[in-house]
C-alpha cells in the first residue's frame, strides 16, 4: 500500500488573521529587544577597536599615540556621546531583563519597567551630553 499523496494547503488556509502566540508586534517588548541587540553588538565592537589600540603600546608607544591623537576630534567626540548612549541603555535594561526573568511581578509590570528604563537613560543622558558638548565645543575653539 503506498502513502496517501501529501496537498498543500492554500496560505489562506494557514493562516490566521488574527496573531496569536507571540510577544513582539511593534510594542515595548520588541523595542527594547531590538535596541537591547544594537546595543550590544555596538559595544562588543567599540570594546574590540579598544582592546586592539591599547594593544598597540606592546608594539611601540610611537603607534600607540599616533592613534590616541587621532581620536582628538569634534567626530570622536560625539561618537563618546553616541557609546555612552549605548552603554547606559544596554546595562538599564539589561537590569530590567534581570528582574522580569526572576520576579514573576516584573514580569507583569515589564512594560511600565521598560519606560522606567528610558526614563533613567533620558536623565543619564541630559546630564552627561552638555558637559560632552562643552568638551567638544572647547576643542573646536582651542578652548581648555
Amino acid at each position: 500500500m503506498s502513502a496517501p499523496a501529501r496537498v498543500t494547503p492554500k496560505v489562506s488556509e494557514t493562516t490566521s488573521r488574527t496573531p496569536r502566540g507571540t510577544l513582539y508586534r511593534g510594542h515595548e517588548g520588541m523595542w527594547s529587544w531590538v535596541l537591547h541587540r544594537i546595543t550590544g553588538i555596538g559595544i562588543f565592537f567599540f570594546l574590540l577597536v579598544h582592546i586592539l589600540d591599547t594593544a598597540l603600546i606592546r608594539v611601540t608607544p610611537a603607534a600607540y599615540d599616533a592613534v590616541i591623537s587621532t581620536y582628538k576630534n569634534p567626530i570622536m567626540g560625539l561618537g563618546e556621546i553616541i557609546l555612552v548612549a549605548a552603554i547606559a541603555y544596554h546595562a538599564y535594561n539589561g537590569l530590567r531583563i534581570i528582574l522580569v526573568d526572576f520576579s514573576e511581578k516584573a514580569a507583569k509590570y515589564q512594560r511600565q519597567l521598560w519606560w522606567g528604563v528610558l526614563a533613567l537613560w533620558v536623565i543619564t543622558m541630559a546630564g552627561f551630553v552638555p558637559r560632552q558638548l562643552m568638551v567638544i565645543a572647547a576643542e573646536i575653539t582651542g578652548g581648555h
